[in-house]
């Protein structure tokens, strides 16, 4: 009872910090989201749903979708945009936490008279972590894709692990069911596929090859019927595999290798040093990991590292001598393989980016194995001061926990939400000029001249994307309903001059 009751005061911590006030903030209505939003709306509409919209350097349709049917509830507010990423962050936690107790499972227990079992502690240390983190919470309050992808990778390795453990002809359907969804969130997910060769490999040093071969060819042919939709899109659209990747790689670049190590460094250091300076996705260069953790970040990264090539220089002189294949050293080498690959995949797509690194945004696929691995520290720590200190240990960490609930509310709430970098980081200014378009009379006509810069959605800048999307006048069939026409600079001799109406400017 008493980890179902830490396990649910996580998940109202974590449902209250991406839930509060996410009617007003983030402020404002960022074009990105809105362009989902316009595009979920005409797909209701027109009934057309897509598996790709390829507007906005194309973007996988699920969370879309997903979209628009809370937009069909709520309507078009900018909220109902994010409520989706929120649940998808909630659900995050509740992931880690599984995962993170099946990777664990056979960790031993040192006898310092806890109830639970250190996989169970360490479970709910990793869930707490991520979900009083700024860096994922922010993310759950924004309405992009990319937040499904931690979620689905996260629960998609899970249950792939826990099929081996316990074999069950149905555990790897809905593994590679789940897993297969990733592929319709964001690109970066389409490196992990090395990941899951990884994990099929140290199962079968585990459990050898016939369950693999087994489950791993059921959860394979799952996991490829679920991204077939979008392959065979894909497949007739060979271009938009790489959307702008090809356009912002570091390979296009006159010193690829040098920009290379230098964003491999950028991002290494964005955790403890040095992180993403977007207002919208961070407090402006503040490390992505509040320091107690980040500590425990490093110090744990840097024992895996150690307990991982100690095992496989081990494991290799073995094979010498006995010709054979053996057993990992032990289970905490196992995950920690696992979670540094996972680490290093979902940080491929980073690194070989040259635009606005560090990117928070884009590494929102480490986040899984950064708070576990940081979970491992503070457990470890714990334990240590458990054993010297004991009458001063329960004291310390309610202290610590304490701590990071309250910094985490006062970062995004007070610290982020009050700065006024964060209004013009979402357009707040474009959300009040729709609303203003809609109390006007249907009859008069509402001229809208953007001045803003940006890459053209069917021949408009990408800014008016929040206009359109406040007064759902995206397609011109709605443009010609609602009296709205959009005007590029030097069009304005087109507003009929001996005729009342009213101009609006996008800047």
């Amino acid at each position: 009872m008493k980890k179902l009751a830490l396990l649910l005061t996580i998940l109202i911590i974590a449902s209250f910090l991406r839930l509060y006030n996410l009617t007003d903030l983030p402020p404002g209505l960022y074009p990105d989201e809105a362009m989902n939003g316009n595009n979920a709306l005409e797909a209701r509409a027109t009934g057309h749903w897509k598996v790709f919209y390829p507007e906005n350097n194309g973007r996988e349709g699920l969370f879309i979708n997903i979209q628009g049917l809370f937009l069909a509830v709520l309507g078009n507010q900018p909220w109902a945009l994010r409520l989706p990423s929120a649940i998808f962050g909630i659900l995050t936690v509740l992931g880690i936490y599984f995962l993170t107790k099946e990777l664990f499972q056979e960790w031993p227990k040192k006898d310092l008279g806890f109830k639970m079992s250190r996989a169970e502690k360490l479970a709910l240390l990793a869930a707490f972590f991520i979900a009083v983190s700024f860096w994922h919470i922010n993310f759950s309050r924004i309405g992009f894709r990319a937040i499904m992808a931690p979620l689905l990778l996260t629960w998609g390795i899970y249950l792939l692990i826990r099929a081996f453990r316990k074999p069950h002809w149905f555990a790897p359907i809905i593994a590679g069911f789940i897993y297969g969804l990733g592929l319709h969130t964001y690109i970066a997910y389409r490196a992990t596929p090395l990941l899951i060769v990884i994990c099929f490999w140290l199962m079968v040093r585990k459990y050898g090859w016939e369950p693999v071969l087994r489950i791993g060819f059921i959860f394979t042919v799952i996991a490829f019927l679920t991204f077939l939709p979008l392959g065979l899109y894909f497949w007739e659209n060979p271009a938009e595999f790489f959307g702008r990747t090809t356009q912002v790689s570091v390979f296009n670049s006159p010193a690829p290798l040098k920009n290379l190590g230098e964003n491999i460094l950028k991002t290494a250091g964005m955790f403890n040093f040095s992180g993403d300076w977007n207002w919208r996705h961070n407090i402006a260069g503040r490390p992505l990991l509040f320091w107690p953790v980040g500590i425990l970040f490093l110090v744990s990264i840097f024992y895996g590292v150690y307990l991982v090539f100690r095992g496989f220089i081990i494991s290799n002189l073995r094979s010498l001598i006995s010709k054979q294949i053996p057993n990992p050293d032990n289970n905490n080498r196992q995950n920690f393989i696992i979670l540094l690959a996972w680490l290093v995949i979902a940080g491929l797509p980073v690194i070989v980016s040259n635009e606005g690194l560090p990117h928070a945004l884009r590494a929102i696929l480490m986040a899984p194995p950064v708070f576990i691995i940081a979970a491992f520290g503070g457990i470890s720590a714990y334990e240590f001061l458990k054993q010297h200190w004991s009458r001063s240990s329960s004291v310390i960490g309610c202290l610590f926990v304490a701590v990071l609930v309250v910094e985490s509310f006062y970062s995004y709430f007070i610290t982020w939400g009050k700065n006024p970098n964060v209004q013009g980081a979402f357009s707040a200014d474009y959300i009040q000029i729709g609303r203003t378009l809609n109390s006007l009379p249907k009859e008069l006509p509402k001229y809208v001249v953007i001045q803003a810069g940006g890459g053209l959605v069917r021949g408009i800048p990408m800014p008016s994307q929040t206009v359109m999307f406040i007064t759902d006048s995206f397609t011109s069939e709605k443009q010609k309903t609602k009296n709205i026409t959009y005007l590029l600079p030097g069009q304005e001799n087109q507003i009929p001059a001996n005729e009342k109406n009213y101009i609006a400017y996008i800047k």
